[in-house]
This record gives C-alpha cells, structure tokens and sequence, in this order.
C-alpha cells in the first residue's frame, strides 16, 4: 500500500517503512549476538517476498526464500547443544580456512553467473556492482548462520558497495541506512570477537 506524503513528490510504502524497521532491529539483535534476531529476520524476509513481488522485483523477491531457509538454519545452528568436537552452535568461532576458500570460489562464481543473467536477460546499468553483492550476500548469510567472527567483513564490504549504490540509485534513505549497518558491522566485530576470547577464557 503506498499513499502520498504532504506535497513531496514520492510516496512511501508500508512494507518498505516496516522491513527497513524490522532491518534495523536485525543487525542491532546480531551486534548483541541474539539468537532473536533470527524471529526478526524471519518476519523481515517474508514481508520481502510480499513487497518486492508488489515491485516486480522478481529476483529480489526469490532470494528472499534463500534468506528465509538460511534463518531457520541459523536459528536451529545457534541454539545446537555442544558436538563431539566441544563446539556448541551458540559459539563465535573463526571461520576455517579451508571453508573461506572454498567460499571465496563460490561468492567468484555467482558473481560471474548473477552478472551474466543480468547483462542478458535484464536492462540493468549496474550489474557488475549488483551482481558482487548479490553474490557475497549469499555466503555472507550463510556464514553468518555459522557464527563464524569473519562473517562480518562480508557485511563490511556488501553495506559499503550497497550504500554507494543506493546513492547513485537515488535511493538516499536506504543508502544511509547501508551506511550505519557498515559502522553496527565494524562494532559488531569487536564485539563478537571479545565474546570469542571471553568463550574460550571459560572453557
């Protein structure tokens, strides 16, 4: 539902109002390492998919199903209790080597396959800059379910290319939005990687 604002000359959209809210509370409750902030995206997501199939955003619209099954994932991944390894799913643990690699390849190849369908199958001027974050959100959430303290330069990175984005989009609100969830994700690392140290002082 949009309606008008006074005179300006834009509208504003309930579900873009609310999913940027619900957006907001999301990267505060992951700052704080909150199993909750899984409910919030839950909820988030799914007024996504509403919202941007509304916009005829049909891609967008798809990932949010993506984002949906990596929150419940997370949600399950966080409150697991400990393995035979000793690790609980609650724990911040650095992300292994050998799956950052193998990520790495992964976040190059849908870079690659995203920026390809967009040059071919749609009129985008920005597809090298929407396909690269796209692609690292990708592995970003997933990394994120696993708790892993690098997950945040993923988000670093993605919130910086998508803030300048939006700006050259004409979409100031949301940009400046990108550009506070890039200083919550610097925060959001020093704090996750003293609760790391506080962790294994414990054990």
């Amino acid at each position: 539902m949009d309606f008008p604002i006074f005179n300006f000359p834009f509208s504003v959209n309930i579900l873009d109002v609310v999913t940027t809210v619900l957006g907001l509370a999301y990267i505060l409750l992951e700052y704080r390492a909150s199993v909750w902030m899984w409910a919030v995206g839950f909820a988030m997501q799914t007024l996504g998919i509403v919202l941007y199939y509304q916009k005829g955003l049909y891609a967008d619209c798809g990932m949010e199903f993506y984002y949906l099954a990596m929150t419940m994932y997370g949600w399950w991944n966080w409150q697991k209790v400990p393995s035979l390894s000793g690790r609980a799913g609650g724990e911040v643990v650095h992300f292994p080597l050998r799956q950052a690699l193998l990520c790495t390849g992964v976040a190059l190849a849908l870079w690659a396959f995203i920026y390809w369908l967009l040059v071919i199958y749609t009129n985008s001027n920005v597809p090298l800059a929407d396909s690269f974050t796209t692609a690292l959100s990708i592995v970003g959430i997933w990394a994120l379910a696993r708790k892993y303290l690098e997950q945040w330069f993923i988000w670093i990175v993605v919130d910086v290319v998508t803030s300048a984005l939006y700006f050259y989009k004409d979409i100031p609100f949301k940009a400046s939005l990108y550009a506070l969830y890039v200083v919550i994700a610097i925060l959001g690392y020093r704090r996750w990687k003293r609760m790391m140290r506080n962790e294994m002082a414990d054990k």
